[in-house]
């Protein structure tokens, strides 16, 4: 057994068990989510747009337009992690699985020469990059604070470690409902702490004033940000206001989540956008779940179907958050959406084709932060021997 699990079965009066160690994640491949999860559909009954069209928009001129404009995008966050089961500890005769992870959130700019047309570089500016432990709650064997327990028993590993690889301790709840299991419970928590890492950035580029009209930044994925219990961030009032011009890029969802004003799902629809157009934009109220923050959501084709290995590959989902009350009810303006949407479309090319099978979703900025996070991460033998 490795010293750090050993002063873990020390410090928290457990039984470690030696079990196969492996990594949780897979190489990502394209696909569709079919299932149908019906109370979570998302209503397509309100715009979030001043111009009420149910038709798709044709977004080519507009697009070509923009081309002869600065890119308003010039920030680009994303966040990896791998996570694996370690071994396995018993507490009061119940055994749970120990969960490791490596974190790697990083945000790049990019540059561009003084006629702001032309590309000049592309850099890292932000970046958290960590790796953590994820034990059961009932490790807490002092009765004492769980979140001060846990954080004394990450500084001795880091003591342990004389500055080493881990840096947090984080904890699971250990009652499972319906098909919960104890392994994904673990996961979530580094999942939880990974999406905080992402609020931690946004929160100071928008304290250095550098997301401004001029300047988004695309976050890779949703920005529909669940609260959380024990986070930093856990409450997505409480820091909307760093999200106004942050734009959330997913390259994959569950197109049957989105229904119509009949009660049909809208996933053919969304299927058949011809290139260059985008759906209406349409307001989500998901109520205090998210702490009563609204979204305008919109889908875009970037690229044409008849090269695409699914009928959503080349179709990208956007999010925007709500700030202002007028947001709320009315939505965005439709020449902001035409903006946004124009400029996604700009970012099209150059492609990742052959280097990632995810190609037709990707932007390509995205797609070289996301290598760069990814680069940040140790090989799976060796971390897995540091235990």
């Amino acid at each position: 057994m490795g010293n750090i699990l050993k002063l873990i079965e020390q410090e928290t009066e457990g039984k470690v068990f030696k079990s196969f160690k492996y990594c949780f994640d897979t190489v990502q491949m394209p696909h569709i989510v079919y299932e149908e999860q019906e109370n979570t559909y998302i209503p397509l009954k309100d715009f979030a747009e001043d111009v009420h069209d149910p038709k798709s928009r044709d977004m080519r001129h507009e697009a070509e337009m923009r081309m002869k404009q600065p890119p308003i995008f010039q920030y680009f966050l994303d966040g990896s992690r791998k996570v694996y089961k370690i071994d396995d500890i018993q507490y009061d005769n119940k055994v749970f699985p120990i969960v490791s992870g490596q974190i790697s959130v990083c945000c790049c700019k990019r540059e561009m020469q003084d006629d702001g047309l032309h590309f000049k570089s592309f850099h890292n500016i932000e970046q958290e990059v960590y790796s953590t432990i994820c034990l059961p709650v009932a490790a807490n064997s002092e009765g004492v604070d769980d979140k001060i327990f846990f954080n004394n028993l990450a500084l001795k590993i880091k003591a342990l470690q004389n500055g080493g690889k881990i840096e947090k301790i984080l904890y699971y709840p250990t009652k499972c409902v319906g098909n919960e299991t104890l392994e994904n419970k673990g996961i979530a928590k580094i999942q939880d702490e990974m999406v905080d890492c992402e609020k931690r950035i946004v929160a100071r580029l928008t304290a250095k004033h550098l997301l401004t009209q001029d300047s988004y930044l695309i976050k890779d994925g949703t920005i529909q940000y669940r609260p959380m219990k024990s986070t930093d961030y856990k409450e997505l009032v409480n820091i909307r206001n760093n999200y106004r011009r942050v734009v959330g890029v997913s390259k994959s969802f569950n197109p049957n989540l989105m229904k119509d004003k009949k009660g049909q799902s809208n996933a053919a629809a969304i299927a058949n956008l011809p290139l260059f157009h985008r759906t209406p934009a349409y307001l989500w109220k998901p109520g205090e779940m998210f702490g009563d923050v609204h979204f305008a959501i919109w889908y875009v084709r970037i690229r044409d179907k008849r090269y695409s290995e699914t009928p959503y590959s080349g179709i990208l989902k956007l999010e925007k958050m709500l700030m202002t009350g007028k947001e709320n009810e009315q939505g965005l303006s439709t020449e902001e959406i035409d903006m946004i949407t124009a400029n996604i479309i700009n970012e099209r090319n150059p492609v990742c084709y052959g280097s990632d099978a995810r190609w037709a979703n990707h932007l390509y900025p995205v797609y070289m932060t996301e290598a760069y996070c990814k680069s940040k991460f140790i090989s799976d033998e060796y971390f897995i021997n540091l235990f």
